[in-house]
């Protein structure tokens, strides 16, 4: 099947130079690429692994170890930067795009474009939403597990506007993701260095002083020690939401052991734990710390919570505990270890404990912004993503 259509069509959003050009073509897929398989390749080209996170991208550098013997390698494809790859589960993340030459395995089925077109363009249309939501419609019926054919794709009606067009929606998405990668680069920075500032405030092993003091501390001599047993209290929720009963709205937060600080919310007044000091949650199984500033109800089993004693700041055990982590050993309960874990530090009355947990508060106060401003690049690209390509209305 080929053909071109000229079709009604939805685009939420264009650039005012293109207004006037009128909807776009929407051709078969079979007319703007073409399958190739080219096995002619030499020794020393890199082996390209296929995924949904990075695309075709060299094994050694994503730490993919597979031994593949010289004879299998003869009849790996080539593929050429600006090549597509239609993976096994293409229906369910899109199609790849390469930006290496290499080879890959024969199992893949490789795309060129065929006519003069922006790869770029297509790169971000085929991993978008409503891509890949129409290439599940269109291919309803694959059983799972099986690979999309080149004929089945071929049936697939692809946007095809002015080239010029192409480019410009590139251009901006290519922007916002060097954005978004210079942001991450932040981010990444920030964490890096709270870690190695951790490293210098807080004793190594074997040591009873950090390395590094405020230096007003600097002549308060040797950290306290003690296990954490001693130094928190216990504290039993009057009662725990089931997660059936989780709302996605309501006056009270709702506290699990879950990555998320918060997993749901409730109206329900008698399940609130009360308390007069910040309090730490401690993941059972999952040995997640949080550090807790607002009545709560405890969400499923599963969390311990964790008042702190008059000898130490509950901000300065977070951030120790933070740093010196239970590391979760299948799915059991680890408190007992928890209790067992021998905390170093100052003396309260110092006001050591509290400059040092005021310290990494602000740090993390600064990492938030970041996360967030970040997650808001990555938010904003996803809505042009799926305003910049025109939507089909057959």
């Amino acid at each position: 099947m080929s053909k071109k259509e000229k079709i009604a069509f939805h685009l939420k959003y264009r650039f005012s130079e293109f207004v006037e050009n009128g909807p776009p073509l929407f051709e078969n897929a079979n007319l703007l690429f073409k399958q190739v398989n080219n096995r002619n390749h030499r020794a020393d080209l890199p082996i390209l692994a296929i995924s949904q996170e990075y695309g075709a991208i060299p094994r050694d550098k994503i730490d993919y170890t597979v031994s593949v013997s010289a004879k299998s390698l003869e009849s790996y494809k080539v593929v050429e930067k600006g090549d597509f790859i239609i993976s096994l589960r293409s229906f369910q993340g899109g199609i790849e795009y390469s930006v290496y030459h290499g080879i890959c395995s024969p199992a893949y089925i490789i795309l060129r474009k065929r006519v003069d077109i922006e790869e770029r363009y297509y790169k971000y249309y085929f991993k978008s939403y409503r891509f890949i939501q129409d290439l599940k419609k269109d291919l309803e019926g694959i059983r799972d597990g099986k690979m999309v054919s080149y004929r089945q794709f071929s049936t697939i009606l692809l946007p095809r506007p002015d080239k010029k067009e192409q480019q410009k929606v590139a251009d901006c998405l290519s922007f916002l993701d060097k954005w978004i990668a210079a942001e991450d680069k932040k981010l990444s920075t920030l964490k890096d260095y709270k870690k190695g500032l951790m490293q210098k405030l807080f004793p190594a092993a074997g040591k009873t002083i950090p390395e590094w003091r405020f230096p007003e501390f600097r002549d308060c001599g040797e950290w306290e020690t003690a296990y954490v047993s001693k130094l928190v209290s216990v504290i039993t929720p009057p009662k725990k939401i089931p997660s059936s009963e989780y709302q996605a709205n309501g006056k009270f937060p709702i506290i699990d052991q879950g990555q998320d600080l918060i997993c749901g919310w409730t109206n329900d007044a008698g399940a609130v734990v009360k308390f007069e000091q910040k309090l730490l949650i401690f993941g059972d199984h999952t040995c997640i710390i949080k550090l807790i500033d607002r009545p709560f109800a405890q969400g499923a089993d599963g969390i311990k919570i964790l008042s702190a004693k008059k000898r130490i700041s509950v901000e300065f055990l977070f951030h120790y505990l933070s740093f010196h982590p239970i590391k979760s050993d299948s799915y059991k309960r680890h408190f007992s270890e928890l209790k067992e874990t021998l905390v170093l530090f100052p003396n309260i009355e110092s006001g050591e404990q509290q400059k040092i947990a005021a310290c990494f508060s602000t740090l993390d106060e600064w990492i938030t912004a970041q996360a967030q401003k970040t997650q808001a690049l990555r938010n904003h690209k996803r809505g042009l993503v799926q305003g910049l390509f025109p939507l089909l209305r057959r």
